[in-house]
């Protein structure tokens, strides 16, 4: 799957299934409202409406299921009719696993979603999911020709038709940016340090036209990093604060990503154990989600300014590895003692959020990380958990999940109960819990509050992603969906308008109507 070419197109034209193997896939009751004139030149002279229709008719969905059509070269396959209310109602991971199982092997395939048109997005983001870049087998190596696989929709119900040439282009975006966020997260870190990802963001910016800004080593030290600083210094390449600005004349707002980046993790002197540290590549999931998601949306239009912050640091053990009882000033001023270097997290991202709100005025601020191991356990392999300090903006997050695929899930939000989970008798606060069976994610993300403050007037969101990152060994590029949909009003892209929880073209709610007129929680909501 590494070496696949993914195009999306209006029409992916006709061809016979020996030349180029097809898998059609949708709910039973969208494959039922197709003709057969629909899909036809795709399938014959191998497969005849006779055949069509009675493979539709022997599909019995529980949740899948999938019917031969014509020997390897062609399938149809059902996705569940019906999904629960935290479900997305695209069923994006059933899609992601069905392509994955169920499209016939070739070097030019060609896949055909039916759908309705608001589960375009999520589809399209399901399919890359199912097409990682990241591969050192050598027999892929040795492979110089590309593999092709043409994504075509069709649409039922309203909106149906051809897809226009810009939902083309975004969902060729979107899907770009999920494949390259789920690279990163592949990467081992022998390949993708801190150097390394500094040239991904370097090679993001270049496409653009953005010129990052990089404090490193040393300097970072200098201007108060205390927690980026801490956790990166005894690592081989030097620890880094990057950040990709977006600023748009007329923008009259200003929005902050920032991205947790441990290239790697092995826990620093509280070290992790032989079967928990394997996978800790995937520390830097967050960062390549916003680098993806940065990307992809700033191609297709973005209003407001919006800057992508990444925090990056190996959280290494050495001579100058910081030490439990050690204390460090964070950029927020405030003193940390550290009594479990393993929880590194929160402090790279407690000292860009401040940056975020200090040094780019940003009004609206989402960090985005695989903070805890604790986030599986509340929320589940599939659901990110999100805190946040706005009724409204946790309420969005959840829409923007089930329309984009990456689902999202609350977490308790309660400082007041909460917080003392991290009191010091020498400093401002510990940087891990005294009880760790007292809701542990939740108090991750208040870690990361408290150094812009619990009566920050800004709106502040927390995701963890920590569990949905992957699937099985594989990197799921998670989190590029959500923020696409998340931010999606302030696009100039039609489609991400569509699918945002607070886009205009939606149905409001009262809720919504409320999240409207509140003030400078903001002009976005």
């Amino acid at each position: 799957m590494a070496n696949v070419l993914l195009e999306f197109k209006a029409s992916a034209g006709d061809s016979e299934p020996q030349n180029r193997p097809v898998l059609i896939v949708g709910q039973l009751a969208n494959l039922q409202q197709i003709n057969w004139t629909q899909v036809k030149g795709k399938l014959q002279p191998v497969v005849t409406k006779e055949i069509w229709q009675a493979a539709l008719a022997s599909l019995n969905p529980n949740p899948t299921d999938s019917c031969p059509l014509y020997l390897s070269f062609a399938a149809v396959a059902a996705i569940p009719s019906r999904v629960s209310r935290h479900n997305s109602p695209s069923s994006a991971h059933f899609l992601t696993r069905l392509v994955r199982t169920c499209l016939p092997a070739g070097n030019n395939r060609c896949i055909v979603i039916v759908c309705e048109h608001s589960d375009v997005f999520a589809s399209a983001c399901a399919i890359a999911r199912a097409f990682p870049l990241f591969t050192r087998r050598s027999a892929s190596s040795r492979r110089k020709e590309k593999k092709h696989v043409t994504v075509e929709f069709v649409t039922v119900g309203q909106d149906s038709g051809p897809l226009e040439v810009s939902t083309l282009e975004c969902l060729a975006s979107a899907a770009d940016g999920v494949r390259l966020a789920a690279r990163i997260v592949d990467s081992p870190c022998s390949e993708m340090n801190t150097d390394d990802f500094l040239k991904e963001i370097k090679a993001v910016g270049s496409e653009l036209g953005i010129t990052p800004t990089i404090i490193r080593g040393e300097e970072l030290k200098q201007k108060g990093f205390g927690g980026i600083y801490g956790v990166g210094k005894a690592a081989p390449h030097p620890p880094a604060l990057a950040v990709l600005s977006h600023t748009p004349s007329g923008a009259t707002q200003t929005i902050a990503w920032v991205g947790k980046g441990i290239v790697y993790d092995t826990g620093g002197l509280s070290i992790k154990g032989k079967t928990t540290m394997p996978g800790m590549k995937r520390d830097c999931g967050g960062a390549a989600a916003v680098l993806g998601a940065f990307k992809a949306t700033v191609k297709q239009g973005f209003k407001d300014n919006l800057h992508a912050v990444f925090c990056l640091a190996e959280n290494s053990v050495g001579p100058t590895a910081t030490r439990p009882d050690d204390i460090h000033t964070l950029y927020s001023g405030k003193t940390v003692e550290i009594n479990n270097t393993d929880a590194e997290g929160r402090l790279v991202l407690s000292d860009g959020v401040v940056y975020a709100s200090k040094d780019l005025s940003a009004d609206i601020i989402l960090d985005i990380a695989t903070l805890t191991g604790a986030q599986g356990i509340s929320t589940g392999k599939y659901h990110a958990a999100v805190m946040t300090n706005s009724e409204q903006w946790e309420a969005a997050c959840v829409r923007a999940g089930r329309s984009s695929g990456d689902l999202a899930h609350p977490l308790v939000y309660c400082p007041e109960l909460h917080f003392s989970e991290f009191t010091s008798a020498v400093a401002d606060m510990k940087n891990s819990v005294a009880d760790r069976e007292n809701a542990q994610s939740s108090c991750a993300g208040l870690f990361i509050g408290s150094h812009l403050g619990f009566d920050w007037p800004g709106i502040w969101v927390h995701v963890d992603i920590a569990s949905p990152v992957h699937a099985g060994e594989r990197a799921t590029g998670f989190g590029v969906a959500m923020l696409l949909a998340l931010f999606g009003q302030a696009s100039e892209d039609p489609l991400l308008n569509s699918v945002s929880p607070l886009g205009a073209t939606t149905a409001k709610t009262a809720s919504e109507d409320q999240m409207e007129s509140d003030c400078k929680r903001r002009r976005l909501v």
